[in-house]
Parts: structure tokens; sequence; C-alpha cells
């Protein structure tokens, strides 16, 4: 008989690991706490406009095509990829920064000694390109079995880029690219992060190659929900059950097996593995109650940003916005210093446009606009009320209408907003921390909560707060690197 197997959550690693399990014979079942799958994957519909209510485009599209060779699964979705990748505007200043592919037009942006320019950033995409082959997969996309083998895996990656991990993105970019607009833009990365450009290791500059060369951006036809829809049906083929509205808040073990977990209105499940996809520290925390996870230890972790996020309808096209569109500020190194540190800064805030109608017509009623906006703020641990989110909403919005000359408050016909309380309500996650844990030295491979639970051996994590990391394709590999374990300890259940 087929090992059932549990997994709590059903965001894109657990939908991930689900098909790899399913694939291999193992009988899945899906518990999710919200009343759709996707996880922060997910959309926004309202008064006839969609919206991607989180990411809205990835990079490292070979990880789904591995997935789904890996199931020998057709790929469910169609990949659309960005070029020009996006826009950029500096707060005072009209000029538009277009960020190609193409290294030769993204010199022409910039001006100056464009060979020069287009000389030192080939050579520094190619150094960070050399970093991220030679750690791929001795450090990136491997389980690692005891704090020795981390050790070991460490010393294999070249004595060249130790230095990289001592140094700061920004001061490595800084090396390579004199204009410091374009620095910024590079570097706008580290937020993502967890931390800031200052702050975040130089080994991260690695992910400029991926973006800029090795793969690039990737949106989704019909938009990112696609993803999801896709990865459904498949698993129904596969009679993967899912039930929604179901929250996990305590269980029930013996020795070393984790027997049952229990949801809100008291049910019982049961199964012979288990995989959270939920929060892998604040689960850890909230529902086995470890003294390693509670919350004092949580808040002495590094966590990613708090996301602040607004959905709206428009009447009419917004021709001045593309796909794609970063609005920054002209305080970069004090605003990226006060981040996380205090909220002084909100009364200038950075943030992302997205126009998710440009490409998807079916996203916005016939000559009518979607637009998402993503502000990075402070979490809960840092600005722990949000009483006063109207006042950062309409600074946002009257901000965006003067960059880009079009009254778009009188043209709104529908807005959603959701706050980092709101982002941490729906899902769990922890002082509304958009992403996750962080990415510091201290939160890194053998260092982040493992993927295999301390006491309980039939227990498994996957997602952004485990190996190897946030980000879509980050989950993807997570789901391959959780797969890999239960695999070992439990075998491969049928011949497929």
């Amino acid at each position: 008989m087929a090992k059932k197997v549990l997994i709590v959550g059903s965001g894109l690693g657990g939908l991930s690991t689900a098909l790899r399990l399913a694939h291999e014979g193992f009988d899945v079942e899906i518990v999710e706490n919200n009343d759709t799958p996707g996880g922060r994957l997910n959309q926004v519909q309202h008064a006839g406009y969609t919206f991607d209510m989180g990411p809205t485009f990835f990079s490292m599209s070979y990880e789904f095509k591995e997935l789904m060779q890996s199931c020998k699964e057709p790929m469910p979705f169609k990949f659309i990829e960005l070029d020009p990748l996006y826009t950029v505007n500096f707060r005072g200043s009209d000029r538009r920064y277009t960020i190609y592919k193409d290294l030769a037009r993204l010199a022409q942006e910039f001006g100056g000694d464009q060979l020069d320019f287009q000389t030192r950033l080939n050579a520094f995409l190619l150094k960070v390109g050399r970093l991220y082959h030679d750690t791929e997969y001795r450090i990136i996309k491997r389980n690692f079995e005891s704090m020795a083998d981390y050790i070991y895996q460490l010393s294999r990656v070249p004595l060249r880029y130790l230095p990289l991990m001592f140094k700061s993105m920004w001061s490595e970019m800084t090396r390579y690219i004199s204009d410091e607009e374009a620095r910024i833009i590079f570097s706008l990365v580290g937020f993502f992060l967890g931390s800031t450009p200052f702050d975040t290791p130089a080994v991260f500059c690695l992910l400029t190659y991926i973006e800029m060369q090795h793969d690039g951006y990737h949106n989704v036809e019909g938009g990112m929900y696609k993803i999801v829809e896709g990865m459904i049906a498949q698993l129904n083929h596969k009679k993967v059950s899912f039930h929604y509205n179901t929250e996990i808040v305590d269980f029930i073990a013996k020795g070393k097996k984790l027997q049952s977990l229990i949801d809100q209105n008291g049910r019982v499940w049961d199964a012979d593995v288990f995989v959270i996809n939920s929060d892998a520290a604040f689960f850890r925390g909230s529902v086995f109650r470890r003294k390693a996870f509670n919350e004092e230890k949580l808040d002495r972790m590094s966590w990613t940003m708090g996301p602040l996020t607004l959905y709206m309808g428009l009447k009419g096209k917004v021709p001045e916005l593309e796909h794609h569109n970063y609005f920054l500020g002209s305080d970069f190194k004090q605003y990226s210093m006060r981040f996380f540190k205090n909220t002084d800064n909100m009364a200038k805030p950075y943030y992302y446009v997205n126009v998710p109608s440009r490409n998807n017509l079916q996203c916005a009623p016939v000559g009518c606009e979607s637009i998402f906006i993503l502000a990075p703020v402070p979490n809960l641990l840092v600005k722990p009320s949000w009483n006063d989110r109207d006042k950062y909403v309409d600074m946002i919005i009257d901000d965006l209408s003067q960059r880009i000359g079009a009254d778009i408050r009188q043209r709104t016909e529908t807005l959603h907003v959701m706050d980092p309380i709101d982002w941490g309500n729906k899902f769990n996650l922890y002082k509304g921390s958009g992403l996750g844990l962080s990415h510091n030295l201290k939160q890194l491979g053998y260092l982040r909560p493992k993927n295999k639970d301390e006491k309980y051996d039939n227990t498994y994590y996957v997602g952004a707060s485990t190996v190897p990391g946030t980000g879509l394709p980050m989950a993807v590999i997570s789901s391959r690197l959780v797969s890999e374990r239960i695999l070992k300890d439990y075998g491969t259940i049928s011949e497929k």
C-alpha cells in the first residue's frame, strides 16, 4: 500500500512537492488554510479586474522545466520572457531608464563612456556568473547532513570567492559599476533578500548574473496564477486531494513519530509522512511549540521586509507605464540605512508598479487598466501598527500620479490594499514578513531551519524559510531537496 503524505499548505513549494511525490507513487493529500490554493502565488479579482497578488515575474525558468521533466508532465503554462526587463525612475528626474539584457543597449541608457560601462559590467557578470556555477550544486541545490558536511562543501568552493562573504553587495558593485544610479538599480535585490545592499554579502551579486545573462525574467501568459491552475489540474489527474479553509493548530506525536495534525475544528489528520509548507521557523514555534522557535527567539532572527500592496482598477489606459516599473527616491543610502530600523523613511516610499493588463488584456475591462503596486516597508517587528496606512497609500498614489503626469486617483474604479498585518494574517507570515527569513550568513545553508524536523523523523519542510531560500525558483528547488530526503528515507513507492 502506498505511503500517505499530508502536505500542510498549497504554496508553490507544497504543490511542487505534491507533484514529485505523487509521481513517485505516494498517496498525497493537501490541507490549505485559505479558500484557494497557491499561497502568496495567488490572485486578486474585484469588479472585473484581475491582479497577481504577489509575484509578478520570476527567474530561473529552467527549474520549472526540471520539475515537469522529472515528473514526466508537459509544461502547464507558457513563459513570456521579459526584454526589456523593467524601467526605473528616480524621484526628481524626468529620466526613465530602460533595463535591457543586451549590454550594448543598456550602456547607452547610462551615457558617459559606454564602452567602459559595457566592458566593466561584462567583467562583473563574468565573475559572479562563475561564482553561481561554482556554488550551484555545492551549496544552493543540495541537502546538508551536518555542520561538518556544510563546512566541507564550503571548502570546495574556490578560495577566490572568500572575500565576497565578508564584503557587501554595494562595495563589490562599486568596483565594477561607476555610475551610482546603475549600482542602485542592480542592488535592489538586496531588499528582497531581507537586508540592504550595504549589509547583504557580496556573494548575492550572483543574482545579477541570473537576471541579466543566465536566464533573465519571465512572466506567464494569462497571469502568474496560471502556474497554480496548471499544477492543480495535473495534481487532480494524479488524484491528489485538497481540503481548504483548514488551519493546523495542534498535533499528536509518539516518540520520534508525528502521528497526526489537528485543525481549528478539532479534525485529526493522519499520515505516514508530513510535509510542512507553512513557514518552517514559525510553524515549529506556533504548532510544535519548540523553545528554540518561541517568539523571543524568532524576534532575534533576521526577517525580510513587509509588503504594502495596492490593487487598482483604472478607467482608461496608462501608456506612461510599462509592464514592470520601479519608482525610487533620491536618497538611496539614507533610505537603506533606516529601512529596517525605523519608519522615518516612510514619508517618501520606494515602490514597484506592475501593469498586468498590458500583456494580458483579460485582466481588465475593455479600455481599462489593472495596476499592482508593491512598496517594501518595515515588517511588524519595526512598525507594529498600520492604523495610518491610508496616509502612505495616498502618498504613493499622489507620487505616481505626479511622476507619470496622469491623475490616477480620479480614474480609480476599485482599490484594494493589503498591509503587513493583512499579509501576516492571511498567510501566517511571522510579523508580516513577506518573504520569510532573510539571507544573511547566519541563515544560509545548514544554518537555515532544516527541511527535516529535528525531533520527528517523518516530518519535513518546504518553502521560503527552509533551504535553499525565498523566491519562486527557490521554492521549486526546495521541493526537489525535500523530496530527495523523503525518497532516501522511504524509497520509491511504485514503478513509474
